[in-house]
């Protein structure tokens, strides 16, 4: 009897997991397939013409970046990928290289007057978004 009442209260528990898990678990997992990550700066470097930022500046970046506002996603099809990595335009962007345990990716930030373009590049996919943010269209460093 103390078994059955053991394992229906422990089935219950269960239930009630996979129902309705709890809110860090479902963040935790979410994260993992977001298009705008959260970056941590120990774990990226940023390059501006071919020149890395300093601490300072890149903690500062990263910063803007991490709390920039997602606007839109920006649909590439097959065989458009180059369009985007290699825009026609003529901004330098920076480049932000994130390495984390076994998995890399690049994201090119094109900051433009209006709206600022991000491409985000890993393994062989390609995904392109904008963003909002008064600090990453204003930075400047010296």
């Amino acid at each position: 009897m103390t078994w059955t009442a053991f394992l229906v209260i422990l089935a219950g528990i269960l239930l009630k997991m996979l129902t309705s898990p709890p809110s860090a678990l479902v963040s935790w997992v979410l994260s993992k397939f977001a298009l705008h990550p959260k970056l941590d700066p120990n774990e990226v470097i940023i390059t501006f013409n071919e020149k890395q930022l300093e601490v300072e500046e890149k903690i500062k970046y990263i910063d803007s970046f991490n709390d920039a506002t997602f606007l839109e996603r920006y649909h590439i099809f097959p065989g458009n990928e180059e369009k985007f990595l290699h825009p026609n335009i003529n901004i330098i962007p920076f480049v932000i290289n994130v390495k984390r345990r076994k998995k890399e990716a690049n994201f090119f930030v094109y900051c433009d007057d209006d709206n600022i373009l991000v491409v985000k590049q890993w393994k062989k996919k390609v995904a392109s978004y904008s963003l909002r943010s008064e600090n990453l269209q204003n930075f400047t460093f010296i």
